[in-house]
């Protein structure tokens, strides 16, 4: 019996993974919200319930292609809180029952957690601290820091190839799986840094997304997924990606399954000065060789 190739493996891949954050919410046009309601019960604003209806149409654009084909289905992955659970409820409004696989609570797409009910002077002085300290390491007093967000958005990685894996999503290979995470802009930013093993460094010049705002991670032809395939250059730029980080989204886009990108600098040679030529193996061997008398 011969092993499926790359092409067989792609069919039971998701053709997309969307990464949607959610509408405006209360707290978003007035921080003082969050000083008398628990940040999991903010709710969305009429502005943000528009905004995540329009989200669904464009969303159902994307995943149709433009309405030019019916062959596509989406399952649904949705963090706790209500602005999310919110925003599902109205992006939902655009797809059809027949289309729509299952959806899934999971906590660990939640937003970061702040610490309870937040005093708004002294969130103030909390947040200038963390741009002082570092936006991924600096942990909210009674919360969590975006390296903690990052640990749990990785479990939920890993399950998630779990559930592709062994077709928990019940994938009919003969159509196009979409999967859309509904979540925030943190949790959003740190997939993307764990899924395309960004760096710290990489982290901290990431713009975070508009409210319903949404990136699309596409599956290339030989099964390397990239933000280029569906995304310009000039987008990728206004959300932070370096030049060398929108090229290596390029390559991703036409790459094999596997296949390693030798010119991503920060793979290995932005952790070094400078590493010796491989001349140098040859003469450290020859050394190896030579007899002690």
């Amino acid at each position: 019996m011969t092993k499926p190739g790359v092409t067989d493996q792609i069919k039971f891949l998701p053709k997309r993974i969307i990464l949607v954050r959610h509408g405006e919410s209360e707290g978003n046009i007035d921080g003082s919200a969050y000083s008398t309601t628990p940040d999991y019960k903010i709710p969305l604003t009429k502005q943000g319930m528009e905004q995540a209806k329009l989200a669904g149409s464009q969303i159902r654009s994307v995943v149709s292609d433009s309405g030019s084909t019916n062959n596509w289905k989406v399952y649904f992955y949705v963090s706790p809180y209500a602005r999310s659970r919110s925003s599902l409820r109205e992006i939902g409004r655009s797809f059809p029952k027949k289309s729509v696989i299952g959806v899934r609570e999971e906590c660990r797409i939640r937003e970061q957690d702040f610490g309870n009910f937040q005093i708004t002077e002294r969130m103030k002085i909390i947040k200038e601290t963390r741009e002082r300290f570092g936006r991924f390491f600096y942990r909210m007093p009674e919360g969590e820091s975006a390296a903690d967000v990052y640990d749990r958005v990785s479990s939920f990685l890993e399950s998630l190839w779990r559930d592709i894996d062994m077709n928990r999503l019940n994938h009919d290979p003969s159509t196009d799986l979409n999967l859309i995470i509904v979540s925030h802009g943190l949790a959003s930013r740190v997939f993307l840094m764990k899924w395309f093993k960004w760096t710290v460094e990489q982290f901290e010049h990431l713009n975070n997304l508009n409210n319903c705002e949404f990136r699309i991670l596409q599956l290339g032809d030989k099964g390397e997924y990239s933000l280029a395939v569906y995304h310009s250059d000039e987008e990728m730029q206004k959300w932070g990606l370096s030049p060398e980080m929108i090229a290596d989204q390029k390559w991703r886009a036409n790459a094999t399954s596997g296949e390693g990108n030798e010119k991503c600098p920060w793979y290995l040679e932005v952790f070094f000065d400078g590493l010796g030529a491989d001349s140098d193996d040859g003469d450290n061997d020859n050394d190896d060789k030579k007899v002690v008398s």
